[in-house]
């Protein structure tokens, strides 16, 4: 198995644990799941985002440029797929009545898949744009 896809996994499982453990942490003091799920999301897209950057795809550039355009990329990839979690967990949690904390398990396996497509696709086009300058 390729060394990005295995570091891929370590950090996704650290991004969905940071989602998981902060939305459960939230919902324990009593905040409404869709606002702890907000919160759980900003967190591991915030985590996400650094240890793709920095560990999975080492993309090296920090200039203004390239940061931005990583950056502006990997928030409007991870807006659709949080997106796709927040009706996902309406439908499961509110329609199909399914426990929420399963529900969030389940959600993260079909968004962490998503994920890794647009980051391995985000990190390259930086690098593949800077290798052509």
């Amino acid at each position: 198995m390729k060394k990005h896809i295995v570091l891929y996994i370590v950090f996704g499982v650290l991004t969905t644990l940071i989602n998981i453990v902060s939305y459960w942490l939230l919902v324990e003091m009593s905040i409404n799941y869709i606002i702890s799920n907000i919160i759980a999301n900003i967190l591991s897209i915030l985590f996400a985002f650094i240890t793709n950057k920095i560990y999975v795809f080492k993309s090296v550039q920090w200039t203004t440029a390239v940061l931005s355009k990583e950056l502006s990329m990997f928030l409007t990839s991870r807006a659709l797929t949080f997106g796709l979690d927040v009706a996902l967990m309406y439908v499961l949690i509110d329609m199909v009545v399914m426990n929420d904390l399963i529900a969030k398990c389940l959600v993260n396996i079909l968004v962490i898949v998503i994920n890794y497509v647009c980051s391995k696709f985000i990190f390259r086009q930086t690098q593949n744009s800077i290798e052509h300058m």
